[in-house]
């Protein structure tokens, strides 16, 4: 993989980071919206899920492209072994973090239906 590869690699991951962020702030602000002492704001709560959702979307897309990418570049014959143990583990915190975000989910559609 040349340096060029490499540094544009970096900054797609760069820009997955800084959308990992904003589904932090999203869900912060959900959180926030739901904690309000007068009542969350219907609309509020569903633009961030929306936004949300999508950004979750993007990032899954970006990271799995990323770790096709990284699957293809072979830099010694049948000598994949540290590529594949490291996008095993990104596969688990991957799994790891979609089932958090399913049981937020879950929890959003739950006050939903007692709304």
């Amino acid at each position: 993989m040349d340096s060029q590869t490499q540094n544009t690699s970096l900054q797609r991951l760069q820009n997955v980071e800084k959308r990992i962020v904003k589904v932090l702030e999203l869900a912060g602000s959900v959180m926030d919206e739901l904690a309000n002492p007068t009542g969350p704001r219907r609309e509020a709560i569903n633009n961030h899920v929306r936004e949300f959702m999508q950004l979750i979307k993007d990032i899954q897309v970006a990271l799995r492209d990323e770790i096709k990418s990284a699957c293809d570049y072979r830099p010694f014959e049948k000598c994949d072994y540290s590529s594949r143990i490291a996008n095993e583990i990104c596969c688990k915190k991957l799994e790891y973090v979609m089932s958090q975000l399913d049981g937020m989910k879950e929890t959003i559609d739950d006050y939903h239906t007692a709304v």
